[in-house]
């Protein structure tokens, strides 16, 4: 079904780029000449992992912070759609639950989500950190193209990303009562970025008004690389700025 998904969404973005070289209508349609043909794009909001086993064990909110710089491309047949396309740095952060330590410091070729002994010492916050270089894709719909910030949107469309950078960060290393061993600002940070999935397709929906919308993606690739553990994918909810 993913696979499916992503074969009708890649067919969309074509098609659109077709339509947006063909000739233009005799139809008289919005002027926009005054319209900005590129933007920064800001996304921010909340992720979470789904479909994954038992073992996986997730605490509180993950969270995702995307930069893009994006071209705008109108239709030629109807400017109230467009095709944009850009470049830019996509992080995501899922902690992970105070029971659970994830150790990227082994030469085995599977991650671990090791379940902590009651007795053992632990982090007070322990998450996962990824940050994709990425290329987002999407088509546009404009209600008032001539003037988009007050104007609604709806967009989908996928990015292409390729991992950048993965790593562990962890926070005051706590005795099993509570007991704080080397005081709150202690860190420990581990970057290995082998076990994670080098090449990612998310898939990205958005709808709002004027510069604000909120934003949608599930990665159909899998946060972790198949065969080097457990199975499953990013869900993402958040608010994009953006001026077009």
């Amino acid at each position: 079904m993913k696979k499916v998904i992503l074969s009708l969404l890649t067919i969309l973005l074509f098609s659109g780029l077709a339509n947006a070289q063909s000739n233009p209508p005799e139809k008289k349609m919005a002027d926009l000449s005054s319209r900005p043909a590129d933007h920064l794009m800001i996304q921010f909001g909340a992720d979470s992992w789904t479909g994954g086993p038992d073992s996986v064990k997730t605490s509180g909110i993950g969270r995702h912070f995307n930069i893009y710089f994006m071209m705008d491309k109108p239709f030629r047949t109807n400017n109230k759609f467009s095709l944009a396309y850009g470049v830019g740095f996509g992080t995501n952060n899922q902690y992970i639950d105070k029971g659970t330590f994830v150790d990227l410091a082994q030469v085995a070729n599977s991650i671990r989500f090791k379940q902590l002994d009651s007795l053992a010492n632990r982090f007070d916050k322990h998450k996962v950190a990824t940050v994709y270089l990425q290329v987002p894709a999407e088509i546009r719909y404009y209600s008032n193209p001539a003037n988009p910030a007050k104007s609604w949107k709806f967009a989908a469309g996928l990015k292409v990303g390729l991992l950048f950078k993965g790593f562990t960060k962890s926070k005051d290393l706590q005795t099993f009562n509570g007991s704080s061993l080397y005081g709150k600002t202690y860190v420990q940070k581990i970057n290995n970025k082998r076990f994670f999935t080098n090449n990612d397709f998310t898939l990205t929906a958005r709808a709002g008004y004027g510069i604000i919308s909120m934003n949608l993606g599930y990665s159909v690739s899998p946060v972790v690389r198949d065969g080097f553990g457990p199975t499953f994918n990013r869900l993402s909810v958040g608010l994009s700025i953006s001026g077009l």
